[in-house]
């Protein structure tokens, strides 16, 4: 039966062969004064970096309840209630998006809906669609006009730059006295 075509079901043909079996190459003597030729090889991958515009959209169509931590940008375009952990990347409301919670990140950008609280590092930025009901901490901040705003905010700055103002309103710095003349009360007219 050896060699002879052998038709299939699906009547293609079919020829059974000898089976050889696979030969290995023969080990190098140490001896030899060459060594083997290299084999050919893919270069090493490389370490995909982080880009700075990768980032992650939540669409319209999702709703999240619970606590986001993330290594890369975020776009929050369907509803999202919980905290938002992301220091060093920036954090985006789509016009869509509504969020309810705790925002951390580098810069936030709103055009949805946002009632919560927003730390900053960077600058938030609140664009004309948006509804922001809440309290900002940032290092800057910009309203457009035609936004809504219901809230408080507080900006940072390097502690070295504090005004005079702000050393005068604390009042004097020790407890020590007034130093000059003491007005002396009116004198009294003596009766003989």
């Amino acid at each position: 039966m050896l060699g002879k075509p052998k038709k299939p079901e699906n009547d293609m043909p079919f020829t059974a062969g000898k089976i050889i079996p696979e030969q290995k190459p023969a080990p190098s003597s140490p001896s030899s004064s060459s060594p083997p030729p290299p084999l050919p090889s893919a270069p090493p991958p490389r370490p995909t970096p982080q880009s700075s515009e990768e980032k992650t959209t939540i669409g319209q169509h999702i709703s999240i309840e619970g606590q986001i931590r993330g290594e890369e940008h975020l776009v929050i375009e369907g509803s999202m209630k919980g905290n938002v952990q992301m220091e060093k990347h920036n954090f985006t409301v789509g016009a869509n998006g509504r969020v309810d919670g705790e925002v951390h990140a580098q810069n936030v950008s709103i055009s949805g809906q946002l009632k919560g609280t927003i730390n900053a590092m960077g600058k938030v930025e609140v664009t004309k669609e948006a509804d922001f009901y809440g309290d900002i901490r940032a290092k800057s901040i910009s309203v457009e006009d035609g936004a809504y705003f219901k809230g408080s905010i507080e900006l940072s700055r390097e502690p070295h730059r504090k005004s005079a103002f702000a050393e005068a309103a604390k009042g004097p710095a020790s407890a020590e006295p007034a130093r000059g003349p003491i007005p002396q009360p009116a004198a009294a007219k003596k009766e003989p």
